[in-house]
């Protein structure tokens, strides 16, 4: 393990915070020719999964339709550490960030779906919770459900 990583470990309550409050994440798949492929993404961290919707066709859809197997990262940049600097090469940053490894897969049931939706919007534009999700937005759109088996989160301050 990285020294800084021993030094700075998140704790699981550290982690949740986090997740429950970053605003971007990346999910990364395999490509059919082995390559990682990442791409960003707008997420909710709910019951200890990750969620993420979008357009029904996609790479990242056909690499976790072919291959479940992901990791999804977030990370947030909160400053510069540029105190008592004698160098440039001692200026560092101020950071939070978390690592998961999972499967991927799709959630089917609408109802469901539907749940999610409301999740992101709570998060992403609250004050449009009131408005109803058309039913054929929610068929329309994918939901993908990161279940987590291994998670790790580190921080420097």
């Amino acid at each position: 393990m990285q020294q800084r990583m021993k030094e700075f470990t998140m704790t699981r309550e550290a982690i949740d915070a986090f997740l429950s409050k970053a605003q971007v994440g990346r999910i990364s798949t395999i490509n059919v020719d082995g390559y990682p492929y990442t791409v960003a993404v707008h997420f909710v961290y709910r019951d200890g999964k990750i969620y993420f919707h979008g357009l029904p066709k996609g790479q990242k859809l056909k690499n976790i339709n072919r291959c479940q197997k992901v990791c999804f990262e977030a990370d947030e940049m909160t400053g510069l550490l540029l105190d008592k600097l004698d160098t440039p090469c001692k200026a560092d940053t101020e950071y939070e960030s978390v690592v998961i490894m999972g499967t991927a897969g799709i959630v089917a049931d609408l109802h469901e779906k539907h749940r999610i939706l409301k999740d992101i919007i709570r998060k992403y534009a609250p004050r449009l919770l009131d408005e109803e999700i058309p039913e054929n937005m929610v068929k329309g759109t994918t939901v993908v459900e990161i279940i987590i088996e291994n998670i790790t989160g580190k921080y420097h301050r």
